[in-house]
């Protein structure tokens, strides 16, 4: 499959993609694109996730005990002013470069969690389908975030899960952090992912929905244990 086929198989005939992708893994080329997608989107947004976090550390008294002044005003300085390398380095370098970490390590670790079920499977094909999955999220996804952030001027209060449902609900609140990993992206994401995990590992779709969306789970545990841990900082 070229690469349009395989982009538009993703969203029309995801199980069909998967089984050509387990069979033929390809991946190059939808990394590049995955992380010219994510260039793009940090790009965008970064004017607007400047302006969130300086609101958020100005008169945070918390903060301001646990760093000292000095510290304090530093950190308010370089947010009200980052340099011309600062933002270079966040948006081209680290930004992509957490994302790239987190494709490759997301790969592993279901791979690892698909030798439970099967010795069959192999780290390409594993990669292979998530990249493609992400297509859902960091494509799509993001594009409807991009088109929210920009309505509402705002990064921390942009959300596509289900937050949308709760629109007075603060993004300092725990509440907020836990409904904020039940993204309707992220689901889609792993139900997908899901036939490309079963045609790896050979297994039936059940025991590879339950294994995709254990992932999942994990994976937003994680991410509500850092959310409430930040939230002690942050209030």
């Amino acid at each position: 499959m070229n690469f349009l086929s395989r982009l538009t198989g993703i969203f029309f005939d995801p199980k069909k993609t998967m089984l050509q992708l387990a069979e033929r893994p390809v991946w190059v080329d939808i990394l590049i694109f995955l992380l010219v997608i994510g260039l793009i989107y940090f790009y965008l947004i970064a004017p607007f996730s400047q302006k969130d976090s300086l609101a958020l550390m100005k008169d945070n008294v918390r903060l301001k005990e646990l760093l000292g002044e000095e510290r304090y005003q530093q950190r308010l300085q370089q947010l009200e002013n980052p340099s011309t390398l600062a933002r270079f380095l966040n948006i081209f370098i680290l930004s992509p470069g957490f994302l790239l970490l987190g494709f490759l390590l997301s790969s592993l670790i279901l791979l690892i969690l698909g030798k439970i079920f099967s010795p069959e499977g192999k780290y390409i094909q594993v990669l292979a389908c998530f990249l493609h999955a992400n297509l859902i999220d960091k494509f799509l996804g993001n594009i409807i975030r991009i088109i929210l952030i920009f309505l509402k001027k705002s990064v921390f209060q942009t959300s596509t899960s289900l937050v949308l449902l709760f629109p007075h609900l603060s993004f300092t609140s725990p509440t907020y952090v836990i409904l904020s990993q039940i993204d309707f992206f992220q689901l889609w994401l792993f139900g997908v992912m899901a036939f490309g995990l079963a045609f790896a590992f050979k297994i039936y779709l059940r025991r590879a929905l339950f294994l995709s969306y254990g992932f999942w789970i994990l994976k937003s545990l994680l991410y509500i244990a850092i959310g409430l841990i930040n939230l002690r900082y942050m209030t």
